[in-house]
């Protein structure tokens, strides 16, 4: 998770204390599920000196990196930020969080949070993928289930390596533990909604 994207995230300046506090939950998280750095390690599929070095609040890890150890623990990425409080149910168009998903470049989409936060039992994602966006060389997978209707564009959306081409108003459901990415082969920019149950991103 690069600085300015936690910032964004949590509304938290302070990288230092951003990591600290991440650092404590997931020792925390980690031990109540009577967890070894190594059993952890090869349940999330992330290398045991990070995770260590995550605990003491001195690693530097990937947003998608935070994303495997929570779902290794069972627990929403949101918990892994206590610090998180938002009352408000409402969030404004201008106030939404923008995720470091898919990294940067020139096809590089833009992910904003459109729920107050990361630690209900659901996320709403609005989506802008550009043309030529693709992210079959990083599928996804993980426990849960996803909900997404297209507004504008043409997206591609290959679910066991299935292709589902879906248009306005299109929508599409299914579960993520089946490895699924997208891609838009347009000439349009596709805006679309994602829901995805437990929080991932």
């Amino acid at each position: 998770m690069t600085p300015d994207a936690a910032e964004s995230l949590l509304g938290q300046p302070n990288t230092d204390m951003l990591m600290a506090t991440v650092g404590t939950q997931l020792r925390s998280l980690r031990k109540m599920r009577g967890l070894t750095l190594d059993e952890l390690g090869r349940q999330s599929r992330v290398s045991m000196g990070l995770i260590s070095q995550t605990e003491r609040g001195r690693g530097n890890p990937s947003f998608n990196t935070l994303v495997q150890i929570a779902h290794a623990l069972d627990v929403p990425i949101g918990r892994l930020f206590h610090t998180v409080n938002n009352t408000s149910p409402v969030v404004r168009a201008s106030e939404r969080r923008i995720l470091d998903v898919h990294g940067s470049g020139a096809f590089a989409s833009t992910h904003a949070l459109m729920s107050p936060g990361l630690n209900g039992a659901l996320e709403a994602i609005w989506v802008e993928a550009p043309p030529g966006y693709d992210t079959s060389a990083t599928p996804f997978s993980h426990p849960g289930e996803e909900f997404g209707v297209v507004l504008e564009g043409r997206h591609e959306v290959f679910i066991d390596g299935v292709r589902h081409e879906l248009g306005p108003g299109d929508s599409i459901t299914y579960a993520s533990t089946r490895p699924h990415w997208y891609r838009n082969s347009g000439s349009q920019l596709v805006r679309a909604i994602w829901v995805i149950t437990p929080p991932t991103f």
